[in-house]
């Protein structure tokens, strides 16, 4: 009786695209919204860390050792935790603890400290002596933090936001057991719960070929803002070679 209740309720084939395509643009909105909150914040918060260690801009070891540790407890977390331990924030913030406005709260908590983080690292590989020809310029704080630091270190940024979007399509599953819509709402409900294995290898495949995508455009970004730094390294080596 349970089995023949089970096939039932699965979704034949043909009605695929109508269940997945809707789930796929709610994935993306929440996806967007949540990656924008993230890059506002992400990017200023790990440029002023970065410049708040030793060496900095602005030195302050303490403001930076207080940061650093909010930062580190924010990647720390398991999202699913993170998820169920601000849910009263949550709800203050947003009034609900389901939907997408639900999810875009811990999601943006969790990838803005993972975002921040990236950044700080990125602003580390600029080579010192390009920040010191900046001060040497007399170029203000902002100006060196915007044409120094921060345009130098573009293409590992853009690595590292690939990354973080990457995790955030995975935060968006995992934010569909809470009814946050989505590509993971469907493979809980549909897939999980009611057994339906073509939903959840649907779900599966729209995931990889999403995620595949968005490796691949970040990929070229990367690519494409870092031919002067391959010029630049050749050059010593075209100038060693004998005529």
């Amino acid at each position: 009786m349970t089995e023949t209740l089970l096939a039932t309720t699965k979704v034949p084939f043909d009605e695929l695209p109508g269940l997945l395509f809707p789930a796929l643009l709610d994935t993306l909105i929440m996806v967007g919204i949540v990656m924008s909150i993230v890059v506002l914040v992400g990017v200023p918060l790990g440029a002023l860390i970065h410049n708040l260690a030793p060496g900095g801009l602005f030195e302050n070891p303490a403001l930076h050792t207080t940061l650093s540790w909010v930062i580190s407890i924010g990647r720390s977390l398991p999202f699913l935790i993170l998820m169920a331990a601000i849910m009263p924030f949550t709800r203050f913030v947003t009034g609900t603890n389901i939907g997408i406005a639900a999810a875009v709260v811990p999601m943006s908590l969790a990838g803005i400290a993972f975002f921040t983080r990236i950044v700080e690292n990125s602003l580390r590989s600029v080579p010192p002596a390009v920040v010191q020809v900046a001060r040497a310029s007399g170029g203000s704080r902002l100006q060196i933090i915007r044409t120094a630091q921060l345009s130098e270190a573009v293409p590992s940024i853009i690595g590292g936001l690939t990354i973080n979007v990457i995790a955030m399509i995975e935060y968006s599953a995992i934010a569909g057991t809470i009814g946050a819509g989505g590509i993971g709402y469907v493979a809980v409900t549909y897939g999980y719960q009611r057994f339906d294995q073509g939903v959840m290898l649907a779900t599966i495949v729209v995931l990889v070929l999403n995620v595949a995508l968005v490796q691949l455009t970040g990929d070229a970004l990367v690519r494409f803002t870092t031919p002067h730094r391959r010029a630049h390294s050749a050059a010593p080596l075209r100038r060693k070679v004998p005529v």
